[in-house]
């Protein structure tokens, strides 16, 4: 039963005073309890980062990209600690962080912020090709049914399960999809050792040889941008922290050592969280490279257009099984749609904020931002059904919205280099060994971004 201070909470996480304040946990099994934020980003990226775009990429270059996956998961996460500590300590959202960046403002509103709404008219692309996921799935399970009404009816299931979703069932909902398919994936590559398309020390050591073919060069960037947490995934962390708690658990911002203490505690709660989510999605993400560098690689298989699940399966049934070609489809349901939900949940979220930074809503009222969320629960789901609907290639859906991310990519590392050396207080300084880590970071995201900028224009 709720407490009327987390029903609080629960009705607006978005405003920070001190009702809200809680002493941050001072043991490690306590810290652990206070996670979650992270694990709904996972849930975010598993279907189309892991399931697709990484298999794909396998499938393309074989194990030589192997470290691109790698990278791509471990380079990113430092902007993500830079956004979850930067919500904590100002309890601010994206969005309004956005709006006082530097820079040029149109009819008062930040470029970063005009920016991003012109990217997201390509990322409407790639939750499409997972709505398009979801209706292939269905659809061979059940084939009597048109995948254009599975589309519609995956896109109205997840309006209704966001439409009045709070944070706490978005956030248990989301950890129990992808627990059941990530075990079966571990066991398909365990299994994969007694085939034929056994891994070696050789095939790891060629994936860790930073080589890249240039026919892969294309698909790379795009798993470069999706796999891990991409830019989209790092600025819906801001929102999950926020409703998560953690910045009303800090309280208002003050000189108090009282302050800094919650303050420090809390954010170390927050990189527990964050690098925790890494560790899982980076395992995730290496065992579905591999399957589908050794299986889809070896047998000639990319995954494409409507063949793209049957492609998949692939992995599963080659290493345990025909009979695992059900289960298969049991789960890449599963996640596909876990990555749907938590989709959904972030972008009507984030697009509230965005409408409110520009002037059409009052974000900060309860009541309006409730409403913004319900109605765009329903908008942002028809839309991507309509868009796999007509375009009905998932596959090349989601690998463009991955590629215009590595974009995106960019003004996420702007924003957070400003929040790091231009808003960060004094005394919540890192170290030094984190600004290296997050320059390094940086220098990486910066190349991959202005390469995929110059190879397309």
């Amino acid at each position: 039963m709720l407490t009327q201070e987390n029903k609080k909470l629960l009705d607006n996480p978005y405003v920070q005073d001190s009702s809200g304040i809680q002493e941050p946990p001072t043991r490690f099994k306590d810290r652990l309890k206070k996670l979650g934020p992270g694990f709904i980003l996972s849930a975010a990226i598993v279907g189309s980062g892991e399931l697709i775009a990484t298999t794909t990429l396998g499938a393309e270059a074989g194990f030589a990209t192997f470290w691109v996956v790698i990278i791509s998961c471990l380079v990113k996460v430092t902007l993500q600690l830079e956004f979850g500590k930067h919500a904590i300590y100002s309890g601010e959202t994206v969005m309004y962080a956005f709006n006082r960046l530097p820079g040029p403002k149109l009819r008062g509103t930040n470029w970063s912020i005009w920016t991003w709404l012109f990217i997201q008219i390509f990322k409407l692309l790639q939750v499409g090709g997972i709505v398009g996921g979801v209706a292939i799935t269905l659809n061979i399970a059940f084939p009597q049914v048109n995948d254009a009404i599975w589309a519609i009816f995956a896109a109205v299931l997840s309006s209704l399960l966001i439409f009045k979703g709070y944070y706490r069932f978005i956030e248990k909902f989301s950890i129990s999809m992808i627990g059941l398919f990530t075990l079966m994936t571990f066991a398909s590559l365990f299994f994969l050792q007694y085939t034929g398309f056994a891994l070696s020390w050789d095939n790891l050591l060629e994936g860790l040889s930073f080589n890249l073919p240039p026919e892969a060069v294309g698909v790379a960037i795009a798993a470069f941008g999706i796999t891990g947490v991409g830019g989209d995934e790092i600025m819906y962390y801001n929102y999950w922290c926020l409703e998560k708690g953690y910045a009303r658990f800090v309280g208002p911002k003050d000189d108090s050592e009282a302050w800094l203490g919650r303050a420090k505690g809390w954010i170390r709660v927050m990189y527990l969280d964050a690098l925790l989510s890494m560790l899982v999605y980076t395992i995730v993400t290496a065992a579905f490279y591999l399957l589908g560098a050794a299986v889809l690689h070896q047998s000639g298989l990319v995954p494409e257009g409507y063949e793209m699940i049957e492609s998949l399966s692939r992995i599963y049934t080659e290493t345990l099984g025909t009979w695992a070609m059900s289960i298969y489809l049991f789960g890449a349901l599963i996640v596909l749609f876990s990555t749907l939900f938590a989709a959904l949940a972030s972008w009507t979220r984030i697009f509230s904020d965005a409408f409110g930074q520009i002037g059409w809503i009052n974000f900060y009222d309860p009541k309006v931002r409730k409403k913004s969320i319900a109605i765009l629960a329903w908008v942002f789901p028809l839309c991507w059904a309509v868009l796999f609907i007509f375009i009905k290639l998932p596959v090349l859906m989601i690998l463009v919205g991955g590629f215009v991310t590595s974009i995106l990519l960019l003004v996420v590392v702007y924003a957070a280099f400003q929040f790091r050396y231009k808003r960060l207080p004094e005394r919540l300084k890192p170290s030094k060994f984190y600004d290296i880590a997050l320059m390094l970071s940086a220098i990486v995201i910066v190349a991959v971004g202005v390469y995929s900028i110059v190879k397309v224009f």
